[in-house]
């Protein structure tokens, strides 16, 4: 069973609106909670270089 993580910058409580990180047997796991069954794989560094992004300064 995949052990899904909720955002630390999501709301609290059980909400549909958050995203979620989990690790399957190697793989990174995101998905949207309002959307469960949508599943994205993604590499160490493509998540990385998506933190990086959602971080920069759009200045």
């Amino acid at each position: 069973m995949i052990q899904w993580q909720k955002s630390s910058f999501s709301g609290g409580g059980d909400g549909n609106e958050c995203v979620e990180l989990a690790q399957n047997h190697g793989a990174l796991l995101l998905r949207e909670s309002d959307d469960p069954s949508r599943i994205l794989p993604v590499t160490c560094t493509g998540f990385a270089g998506l933190l990086r992004h959602l971080g920069a300064d759009p200045r």
